[in-house]
C-alpha cells in the first residue's frame, strides 16, 4: 500500500509527516532555504523514510496564501509549485493544497489535553462557527464549522482588515503608524514585525529612544519587567482582543476562539494577565454577547500538519 504524505510549509521551515492510522508519523522539519523546490524537499524527506519515488499516492500541503488554479507561488519563501508537474515528479496520484489557516483550523479538532490554555471561560456551542486567529510572521484568521461529523474550514484574509481603535491612546498609535506607512491593517501590528512597529510607535509617542530592534528583544525586556516593553505587550494583547472580538461578532463564533501562532506563546503569563479579555468584549451595546464564549491559547506544535491530515482523510473518505 502506498504512503500518504502531509506537509505544512512556512517561510523558514517545511514540516512533513506520513499520515497513517489517522495520525502523524515520522515528523521532520526541513529548512526551505536548503532546497530549490517543494518537490526536492519532499524527495529528501522520503529518502530519509526509505520511500522511493512513486511510493506516495496522495499528498496534502498546507500553504500560506490563497489557493486557486494549477499554479501556486509561496508568499513567504522562494518556492513555486505547479500541481501537474508536482504529481508527475513525485509520481503521486493527487495533490491537495490547503490554505495554511484552513489547515490550522482543522488541526484544532485534534487538540489533546495539555496543548491549550484557557484564556476566557465558557462553553463552546458546537453548532456555531469557531474562530482561529494567530499572530506569527503575519496575522492568520480562519473559521471552523462542524457539519455533522464533517469539518469544514473557511479560508480568508482576515488579518488584513483595518486595525480597530478603542480609545485615544490607540488612536494616537494608529495615527503615528498611518503617517509612516499609510493603511494600517490588523497584521501591521499583530505580528512579529508588528510588535516592533508597535514598540517604535509607543516610544515615539512617549518621546523615548527605542532601545530594542527585534520581537525577541522586546519580549525579553518585558519578561524582565521593563515598563515600556510591558506596555507594548499589554497594548498588543488589547489590539488582539479587539480584532478577535470583531471576528466573533461577524461570524457569530460562539464555537469558541483559538489563539495560535508563534508570538503569544513567548509571553503566556503576561498575556493571561493582560487586558485581552476586556478589549475582546468591549463592544458597546453588544458587550453582553461575549460572556460564555470560550477562548483558548493553543501551544500544540504541529496543528497545521494535523489539519492537513484531517483534510486528506476527509477527501479520501468521500
Amino acid at each position: 500500500m502506498k504512503a500518504l504524505l502531509v506537509g505544512d510549509i512556512g517561510g523558514t521551515n517545511a514540516r512533513f509527516a506520513l499520515w497513517r492510522d489517522n495520525d502523524l508519523h515520522a515528523v521532520q522539519v526541513l529548512a526551505t532555504a536548503d532546497y530549490s523546490s517543494p518537490e526536492q524537499a519532499i524527495e529528501a524527506y522520503l529518502h530519509e523514510q526509505g520511500i522511493a519515488r512513486g511510493g506516495v499516492s496522495d499528498v496534502c500541503l498546507s500553504v500560506a496564501g490563497p489557493v486557486d488554479g494549477d499554479d501556486f507561488r509561496f508568499t513567504n519563501n522562494h518556492w513555486r509549485l505547479n500541481r501537474t508537474a508536482f504529481c508527475n515528479t513525485l509520481q503521486a496520484q493527487r495533490l491537495l493544497l490547503l490554505n495554511d489557516f484552513s489547515a490550522m483550523a482543522l488541526g484544532m479538532t485534534r487538540l489533546k489535553p495539555g496543548e491549550f490554555v484557557e484564556v476566557c471561560p465558557g462553553q463552546a456551542d458546537q453548532a456555531r462557527p469557531a474562530l482561529i486567529i494567530g499572530p506569527g510572521t503575519g496575522l492568520g484568521v480562519g473559521t471552523l464549522l462542524n457539519l455533522n461529523k464533517h469539518w469544514m474550514a473557511l479560508p480568508g484574509e482576515g488579518g488584513h482588515v483595518d486595525l480597530p481603535v478603542g480609545n485615544a491612546r490607540e488612536a494616537a498609535i494608529h495615527q503615528h503608524i498611518q503617517g509612516q506607512i499609510g493603511h494600517v491593517s490588523a497584521e501591521t501590528v499583530l505580528s512579529g514585525g508588528g510588535l516592533v512597529r508597535l514598540y517604535q510607535a509607543i516610544c515615539a509617542l512617549d518621546g523615548a529612544v527605542a532601545q530594542h530592534k527585534t520581537p525577541a528583544q522586546i519580549t525579553e525586556a518585558a519578561l524582565g519587567g521593563e515598563p515600556r516593553a510591558l506596555a507594548v505587550i499589554e497594548q498588543f494583547s488589547r489590539f488582539l482582543g479587539r480584532v478577535a472580538g470583531n471576528n466573533v461578532l461577524t461570524l457569530g463564533a460562539r464555537g469558541g476562539v483559538y489563539i495560535v501562532g508563534g508570538v503569544i506563546p513567548r509571553f503566556v503569563e503576561l498575556f493571561l494577565r493582560s487586558g485581552f479579555a476586556t478589549s475582546f468584549a468591549d463592544k458597546g451595546c453588544m458587550s453582553g454577547y461575549f460572556p460564555g464564549v470560550p477562548v483558548w491559547l493553543v501551544t500544540a506544535e504541529f496543528s497545521g500538519l494535523l489539519g492537513a491530515g484531517v483534510a486528506l482523510q476527509q477527501v479520501l473518505a468521500h
